[in-house]
């Protein structure tokens, strides 16, 4: 099979229908990659076009204190039926996506339907007061909640249907590109952009080493080296579509991401304070140690206002390095030696890599997350970014949580340990002890004084 045969075998598709590609129409040829572009794209410009035409995008509340906010404000008659509003929003367009690619509506429909359910639920948990005191967020619940489904029942064919964390982190992922400005990276000076660049090279570097030295097949060694060194499941999806990974390797490694990401949320801040670490050292650390910017926000906030901006900062510096690697990935996969037998040798002869391939490859909601970026970063003011990254935030976060509850569904326990002797889990853990330490050395030398002058982030 050639390469570009074996890609449209293997490209993420949306339908499951059975369909083969010589049969498919030009939409139903369109990928998971391109939809989540399109998607993302789309929601970006109607929320701009709001905001030109002096209007909102109102979307559902979800923080609450006590039992009478819970009552008056999250199961109000008025918010019940925003989030209602918003699900059947959200269950349009990508239930258009599934349409156009030939996949079972009606299937999808009745499983969207459920997973949207739970991913309230986990922003309404999440949501109180009491418990993101401890660092704990939507996050946490969407994925327990999927785990427990996942693994104690049976899903139906109308569920899975529905299951598609890809699509929906994806989609998210594209409309994560409006926060990654120009202005606040060259904001936060030298310090946060070299310390991404150490960080992420040689933590890469480290566990892809690592996954070598335990026999870990490369395939699964780059996406847990991604994971471990740039963000978490932003980074492994990434990663995964630039060498078509195998889907199970993914939903192994983001299970792996979420769970070791709960004990650091937690233990990380408790380190800083316990050791007396500076509150910038500290942020800076959390930042380019935990996987997303909600989870940096959270264990920022137990430290305190400086931890959190710092740690923000140097979590953007580390973001921009998405594109970055899908980019090399890509290029290194394609032209990479196989080191099988005979056969797949002979086959590489006759399929010279070039840049057809390094672009089939390539993830194409990358370029949705760039471009998004690149637009907010120099086409648009720095007041309208700043007027509709709230509502855009609002937006990814729900396709987030639709991912993370996908995910549970999708993560099964018992691979953990079965899958290839449960070495890929001991790699992961061990690149992830090392990324904690040597983050901390370089946080101490870029944000301590000893390079440059401590930032100021007050």
């Amino acid at each position: 099979m050639s390469v570009k045969n074996q890609n449209l075998a293997n490209s993420s598709s949306l339908t499951e229908s059975g369909i083969t590609p010589d049969k498919k129409t030009f939409l139903q040829s369109i990928t998971e990659d391109w939809w989540a572009l399109i998607l993302g794209a789309f929601i970006i410009a109607i929320v701009l076009l709001l905001k030109v035409n002096a209007a909102s995008l109102n979307l559902p509340v979800y923080k609450w204190s006590n039992q009478s906010d819970l009552f008056d404000k999250i199961l109000s008659t008025n918010n019940l039926w925003l989030i209602i509003k918003t699900g059947l929003a959200f269950l349009a367009l990508a239930g258009i996506a599934i349409q156009l690619s030939g996949g079972n509506l009606i299937r999808f429909a009745k499983g969207f339907i459920l997973i949207y359910m739970l991913a309230t639920l986990s922003f309404i948990i999440g949501g109180n007061k009491n418990v993101a005191y401890y660092g704990l967020e939507y996050v946490v619940f969407a994925l327990l909640i999927g785990i427990i489904l996942g693994n104690l029942f049976n899903l139906p064919k109308w569920l899975k249907e529905a299951v598609r964390s890809e699509f929906y982190i994806k989609t998210g992922l594209v409309i994560l590109g409006t926060t990654i400005l120009s202005a606040d990276l060259i904001k936060a000076g030298l310090p946060g952009i070299i310390q991404a660049i150490i960080v992420v090279t040689a933590v890469w570097f480290f566990s892809l080493w690592l996954s070598r030295k335990l026999k870990v097949d490369d395939e699964f060694g780059i996406i847990l080296a991604s994971a471990v060194s740039i963000c978490g499941v932003s980074a492994a999806i990434v990663a995964a579509g630039a060498i078509n990974g195998d889907k199970k390797k993914l939903s192994y490694v983001t299970t792996l991401v979420l769970i070791m990401a709960i004990p650091m949320m937690i233990i990380l801040p408790w380190m800083v304070k316990y050791f007396n670490i500076p509150e910038v050292i500290g942020g800076a650390w959390l930042g380019g140690t935990l996987d997303t910017t909600a989870t940096v926000t959270a264990a920022g906030d137990l430290i305190g206002p400086i931890a959190v901006k710092a740690g923000v900062i140097a979590k953007f510096s580390q973001n921009v390095f998405i594109g970055v690697a899908a980019f090399f990935i890509a290029i290194w996969w394609a032209y990479k030696k196989p080191k099988t037998d005979g056969v797949a040798i002979e086959a590489a002869k006759v399929e010279k890599p070039g840049l057809q391939i390094v672009w089939e490859r390539f993830p194409k909601f990358v370029l949705g997350f760039i471009g998004a970026s690149l637009v907010f970063s120099f086409l648009l003011s720095v007041e309208t970014a700043k007027s509709v990254a709230p509502t855009l935030n609002g937006i990814r976060t729900i396709w987030f949580a639709l991912a993370f509850i996908a995910i549970g569904m999708e993560a099964k326990f018992s691979s953990l340990v079965k899958l290839q002797g449960g070495k890929p889990a001991l790699t992961f853990v061990t690149a992830q002890i090392f990324n904690i330490i040597w983050t901390l050395l370089w946080s101490y030398i870029l944000f301590g004084g000893y390079l440059f002058p401590v930032p100021d982030f007050k």
